[in-house]
């Protein structure tokens, strides 16, 4: 990212603003301008970093080709399971299992926007964005700017600083690209889950996706209430790779961190004047932490929305019994009802990989919903599922 000069862009008024500058505010972006319908728009894109490094990994599944399709780094037609009911050999078709590299994503995407003559682009932090009577000022860098009327999608997710009442787990994850002194891996072949390592800290796995035959991503990831101290996840990462991987000689060429909120927070789509998307506008599923496709069908149905002069607060929402399916799965998981391993392990092992794709993706009939519930202990389910309508109630 660039930064403008001062008298570049403070005297000017936009049409769109972006706070934020990640996945979500970059697929929207995008999608606008590859339809050509924006382009006497003004548009002002904002946010901390540079985005010059390879901060994370996306990874998720998807039938066909994508938007996205020409920066994946690398697919799957086949994934393994390994959980408390054994190996679990997942045939995903019509599925690929996809990954793209952050700093593949930041540099095509910006690489496009900074084409357009219409797009300003500034590095700065922005503290919080006010809304008064159709108009809009914008805190950045502890200096407060008036956005005029411009339509604004903020895309940086704030935890709420009152969590009583809520559940509130994280996804942290540490993770390293590593170079094997043999060939040690099926480059057709990922590990979508393995929960045969130590469950203490609570609920944890290790994903592995192979780059080549002796290069792969191995990711050791827990849904817990706190993060763990640094030396914890490499600790992790080492006994996997030397106790599940038999590799005993690589090199780490990359390494990634990061975290992802679990909740049954309510996300506001519209408040205060301001459009919230991406982790911000409740895109990441609370029971997974995957949110890569769940952003794509959200920028796509804001563009639809804008091309078709609608309003964007028309836009369809989650069926509210999707929302409740996640809830129940963090009150098991936050109450010790039953473990994630034990929630996973009878999935996978007891439904097809396309039908537990397809939930996760809210996707399915509530028939198909009742089948893949069914697979799961019904007292532990009953107990969460009571406590939240007991809790609503209250």
């Amino acid at each position: 990212m660039v930064r403008q000069q001062s008298g570049d862009w403070r005297g000017q008024r936009f049409d769109f603003i972006f706070t934020g500058a990640g996945c979500a505010a970059l697929s929207l972006l995008m999608r606008m301008i590859k339809c050509g319908r924006f382009s006497n728009s003004s548009i002002l894109l904002i946010d901390k970093d540079r985005k010059v490094t390879n901060d994370r990994t996306w990874c998720f599944w998807e039938k066909g080709e994508g938007f996205f399709q020409e920066i994946i780094c690398k697919q799957w037609d086949h994934l393994d399971f390994f959980g408390e009911e054994g190996q679990v050999y997942l045939n995903i078709k019509p599925y690929v299992y996809k990954m793209i590299r952050g700093i593949d994503l930041y540099n095509y995407c910006f690489n496009e926007i900074k084409k357009q003559a219409n797009i300003v682009i500034i590095q700065g932090d922005v503290q919080q964005v006010l809304h008064d009577n159709g108009n809009t000022a914008i805190e950045i860098d502890n200096e407060v700017w008036n956005g005029g009327n411009a339509i604004i999608f903020n895309s940086i997710y704030r935890a709420p600083q009152n969590k009583d009442g809520l559940i509130y787990l994280l996804q942290h994850f540490g993770g390293w690209i590593i170079e094997s002194d043999r060939k040690a891996f099926d480059l057709h072949k990922g590990t979508l889950m393995d929960f045969r390592i130590s469950q203490q800290p609570g609920t944890g796995f290790v994903y592995t996706l192979p780059l080549s035959e002796n290069r792969a991503l191995v990711e050791y990831t827990l849904f817990t209430e706190t993060l763990l101290e640094k030396h914890q996840y490499h600790d992790g990462l080492r006994t996997y790779i030397r106790d599940f991987l038999k590799i005993h000689v690589y090199e780490i060429l990359e390494e990634e961190f990061g975290i992802i909120p679990m909740t049954n927070q309510v996300f506001d789509f519209y408040k205060g004047g301001v459009y919230n998307i991406g982790t911000a506008g409740g895109q990441t599923k609370a029971s997974t932490g995957y949110s890569f496709q769940f952003i794509q069908k959200q920028s796509q149905r804001i563009v639809d929305c804008l091309m078709k002069n609608e309003s964007l607060q028309s836009l369809r929402r989650v069926p509210k019994r999707f929302q409740f399916y996640d809830t129940v799965f963090l009150r098991m998981l936050s109450g010790g009802k039953l473990s994630g391993a034990d929630i996973f392990s009878r999935l996978f092992a007891r439904n097809k990989a396309s039908s537990i794709f397809r939930f996760l993706d809210n996707e399915t009939s509530l028939a198909q919903e009742l089948k893949i519930i069914s697979s799961l202990p019904t007292i532990p389910f009953l107990k969460a599922a009571v406590a939240k309508r007991i809790r609503n109630e209250k």
